[in-house]
């Protein structure tokens, strides 16, 4: 070869090598799970005893955050989830009654555009498994039917297989899958169903659309009531919290206080008032809690199990090294109380054990205030204990971070942006002929790349029960309660109400809160159908005392 001829050929390796080093990363797949009513200290990660290997190994190799918001309820926290819009904006400003459109609909509003509406048109594949529950699916799928406007395949999936709600783990209905009704199985169990389709999906995507990125959002109803769990899974917990829960939630907080969640000095929040002493309990209560709290463990247990299937899936198509993998939970533990019996779809049979096919069990307050150690509350309140949840996200081609926390602020508001930035496409404003409502969150990948986000402001608002969190403040009341001030850098389970100290805090805060439950359309909860509840024989919310 002459030397002209090396000489052109080493520039043509060299240009190529640049081009090759000046190429963008592949997009990264995306894996959403989230799980349904967990509290905060739920998974071994943040502070349980419960056997949770393949969440505490994601965590082991990626980053917690340690301060992160839901919007204290199912449907409130899928419908902002998915459209990166608070609740209100997105139409769901309550549950799924059109009560005040648009802020209080049916589901999901024409103004707003899922995550997976914009990945797919950015070249992603998309599924869905599990609880959609946004509005759209019920007992007619027909595509053209109005009330199938909100369908997951009517909103960007590709692939869909799941329930609008809940149910009976053991025979769950109604059950679709793309868009088709089916029935389960006689060996049904909720957990392993949404598992086992979720690994099809993935497999199906290793062989069909390897070229092209994925996102999969894997929606567990577990540990959601009823307590159901496979007898296997209840036998690994029984007699494993006959301490109850005073001695659980002290067990949970020392844990969180060695793993570096809290500082040493952190106090935990006192009992739930509702909630009676544990050694104040006769034997026979105290071995039907402990039970309980076995079936609740065993359902989470069940759904680690399947979250290792899922990601062995992943490992098995090539894609393990670049899946953005993510794992929160909808609300705070719940601790509710609900038996419908005589009608069976949610009434507890006489007679039956917790855990079985015919029992319909909650956890209730005692526990689920373990559940959220050690912060304050449930499900449904904006204090601390409704609205914290766990989130691990593992990314091993893109977060440095192993086994670290993050202590910046987030809200599921942001991932629609996060999603979008990883994928290299905008959030448009305009879809089709829909005009859209602008995001008010922020992209995480500044806190993924170990950056601060800066000081923000979020909102809450449900059923009456409200909350605005500036920088390290929140301010905080329950529906018809005063507000309730706090410095959580200080304080995270709310314990010291500086509103009394603190009087223009609290009157800027306020003006906050307002001005933005006006932009997103808060109606006062008063007005609202809802504000008419009375705990009753069937249903209360937190062992509030029945009416005499």
């Amino acid at each position: 070869m002459s030397f002209l001829a090396r000489l052109l050929l080493v520039k043509l390796l060299c240009l190529a090598a640049c081009s090759l080093s000046a190429a963008p990363a592949p997009r990264p797949n995306i894996l959403l799970i989230l799980a349904d009513d967990l509290g905060f200290s739920d998974i071994g990660c943040y502070g349980s005893s419960l056997a949770t290997p393949n969440l505490d190994r994601l965590a082991a190799g990626g980053l917690r955050f340690t301060q992160f918001y839901n919007a204290a309820r199912c449907c409130p926290t899928r419908a902002a989830l998915l459209t990166g819009l608070y609740p209100h904006q997105a139409g769901v400003g309550h549950m799924l009654q059109p009560w005040r459109p648009p802020s209080y609909n049916n589901g999901i509003g024409e103004n707003t555009a899922t995550i997976a509406e914009l990945l797919r048109d950015a070249g992603y594949r998309t599924y869905h498994v599990g609880k959609w529950h946004v509005g759209g699916v019920g007992g007619n799928l027909v595509a053209d039917a109005p009330a199938a406007r909100n369908h997951p395949m009517n909103r960007g999936f590709d692939r869909a297989y799941g329930s609008g709600g809940g149910g009976n783990y053991f025979a769950l209905t109604p059950l679709y899958l793309d868009r088709q009704n089916i029935k389960a199985g006689e060996d049904y169990y909720a957990t392993d169903a949404f598992t086992d389709n979720a690994v099809k999906f993935l497999e199906a995507h290793g062989r069909d659309a390897k070229e092209k990125p994925f996102f999969l959002h894997l929606c567990y109803t577990a540990p959601h009531f009823p307590l159901h769990a496979k007898p296997a899974d209840i036998a690994k917990y029984r007699g494993k919290f006959a301490h109850g829960w005073d001695a659980e939630r002290e067990r949970r907080f020392a844990k969180q206080k060695e793993l570096g969640l809290f500082p040493r000095d952190a106090q935990l929040s006192p009992r739930a008032p509702e909630a009676k002493a544990w050694k104040d309990l006769p034997a026979a209560e105290r071995a039907d809690w402990d039970l309980r709290m076995a079936v609740y463990a065993g359902m989470i247990d069940c759904m680690d199990q399947g979250v290792g299937r899922v990601l062995d899936a992943v490992k098995k198509i090539g894609a393990e090294q670049n899946t953005l993998v993510l794992f929160l939970s909808d609300n705070g533990a719940s601790a509710e109380f609900l038996d419908t019996w005589p009608n069976t779809a949610r009434g507890h049979k006489p007679g039956s054990e917790a855990g079985s096919r015919e029992s319909h069990k909650c956890l209730e307050v005692g526990w689920a205030n373990a559940a959220n150690t050690p912060c304050r509350e449930h499900k449904m309140w904006d204090h601390e204990g409704g609205i914290s949840t766990p989130l691990i996200v593992s990314w091993p081609a893109g977060i440095a971070a192993r086994g670290q926390f993050t202590r910046e602020p987030g809200h599921v508001i942001d991932l629609q942006p996060t999603f979008l930035e990883l994928a290299g496409t905008k959030y448009p404003t305009h879809l089709k002929d829909r005009a859209l409502t602008p995001l008010p969150g922020r992209s995480l990948l500044p806190t993924l790349q170990g950056k601060p986000l800066g000081e923000r402001t979020l909102a809450w608002e449900h059923e009456g029960n409200r909350a605005v969190r500036v920088g390290d403040w929140k301010l905080v009341a329950s529906f018809s309660g005063p507000w309730e001030l706090y410095d959580l850098s200080r304080d995270r389970a709310e314990l010291k109400n500086l509103a009394v100290q603190q009087p223009a805090k609290v009157k800027e805060l306020t003006a906050a809160w307002q001005q933005w439950a006006d932009k997103v359309g808060v109606v006062p909860w008063e007005q609202l159908p809802g504000a008419n509840y009375k705990p009753n024989a069937s249903y209360r919310k937190k062992g509030e005392p029945l009416p005499r």
